[in-house]
């Protein structure tokens, strides 16, 4: 199997053994999420298509998986004490939810700017949540600090020998329920979920390929592996990847069993949420969505392969998730705003909205502008939001517009 690396594999901190002893430590605690065979998107993509559901977990992310087996390896006097972690997101809710299950006491800290909803879900698994600092780095920082000075156990996200070792759990089933699957795309932020789930791969058949994804703001794996300087900052639909320092135990994994790092932009990973619930009807975060996302933008790559994706979650706000599917829907020209130049003179509106009603496009918004534009005094602008049936109908109604006199321009998305 190729790698990025054409040195020998160095002897790793993770074993499928490991994976195998995870898999029967949380065996009956966590959710054996279906693996289902996606026609719709085989056809989409050019390849035959698995899907590993990890957004059905109780937490709706993989994350329990390290957590609990992470939690079960403590020891009693450990458990009396306590754990820590840093995360503002799904790690959080994982180790909460496993520790109240366990009667473990846990503190999360998160930074200050963690949304609402995301504070109260992990509170509501009766977690102490304390909120510092601006960025994770501030928060990782005073996390280690409350671990020393109360004398918690520092659960890390993704760089711990178990936490890697539950995540791979998730490969373990996927294969088990889809041997045919040669080729598993899986999204990359620390590292944990692609290091266990390539582990895995390589014990089952080392010619299955493993191919990483990360967002294109967040290139933290691929840059450090190839020696590069980590430029990682800017907001992603993928904040669970959004990751600017992988794991020192995860690097020599990836290097070592993962074929390729492939990116991905906010438009792919976009187009990847909205057709999962369209297609799946499955909520789907933008981490979970990375894996689709690059089969998207690199049909190529895969045509005629057996893809494995792993939804690696599905906590995504939903009015971000709502701000998608409009976008989306823009994109593909059911919705669309247009542009107009009408002269000041009555009945000039009525003649445009006379041509929506003839193409039968419905108006949604209309907004008129007649100071702050570049025109002469006498000219305006209209702005209408309208509906349709797709790019064709689209089209239709400029047409409609321009050949009874109007300057039509269609406002483009970003």
């Amino acid at each position: 199997m190729a790698t990025l690396s054409t040195l020998p594999a160095p002897d790793l901190p993770v074993s499928f053994a490991d994976v195998e002893a995870a898999a029967a430590a949380i065996a009956g605690q966590i959710i054996r999420t279906p693996t289902l065979h996606s026609q719709t998107l085989s056809e989409l993509t050019g390849a035959r298509v698995w899907l590993k559901f990890e957004n059905l977990q109780f937490t709706a992310a993989y994350k329990e998986r390290g957590a609990l087996n992470r939690l079960l390896a403590l020891t009693p006097e450990e458990r009396a004490r306590g754990v820590i972690a840093m995360s503002a997101g799904n790690h959080a809710q994982g180790l909460a939810y496993h520790a109240r299950r366990l009667g473990i006491p846990a503190t999360i800290v998160m930074p200050r700017h963690t949304p609402l909803i995301k504070v109260q879900q992990t509170e509501g698994h009766d977690a102490l949540v304390v909120l510092h600092g601006e960025k994770l780095e501030e928060s990782f920082a005073h996390a280690m600090a409350l671990a020393e000075k109360r004398g918690l156990v520092f659960v890390h996200p993704y760089d711990d020998p178990r936490i890697i070792a539950g995540q791979g759990t998730a490969a373990l089933e996927l294969l088990a329920d889809a041997p045919e699957v040669d080729t598993l795309v899986v999204p990359i932020g620390g590292g944990g979920l692609i290091s266990g789930t390539a582990i895995v791969a390589h014990h089952v058949d080392p010619r299955i390929e493993v191919i990483g994804v990360q967002a294109e703001l967040y290139p933290s794996m691929k840059a450090t592996l190839a020696g590069e300087p980590v430029v990682a900052d800017g907001d992603t639909l993928a904040e669970g990847i959004a990751v600017k320092v992988p794991g020192a135990l995860t690097v020599p994994i990836v290097r070592a069993l993962v074929s390729d790092i492939m990116l991905v932009g906010e438009r792919d990973l976009e187009r990847a949420v909205a057709l999962l619930l369209a297609i799946e009807k499955t909520v789907v975060e933008g981490a979970g969505a990375a894996g689709l996302a690059a089969l998207i933008a690199n049909p190529r790559r895969f045509r005629g392969r057996n893809v494995g994706l792993i939804l690696c979650g599905g906590n995504i706000d939903t009015r971000l998730l709502a701000n998608v599917l409009l976008r989306d829907l823009a994109r593909s020209g059911r919705l669309a705003r247009l542009r107009i130049r009408l002269k000041d003179r009555p009945g000039q509106l009525y003649a445009v909205a006379r041509i929506f009603d003839q193409q039968q496009v419905n108006i949604l918004e209309v907004s008129h502008h007649r100071i702050f534009t570049t025109l002469p005094a006498k000219g305006l602008i209209t702005e209408i939001e309208c509906e349709t049936r797709g790019p064709e109908h689209l089209e239709r109604l400029i047409e409609a517009l321009q050949g009874s006199g109007f300057d039509v321009s269609r406002i483009e998305l970003g």
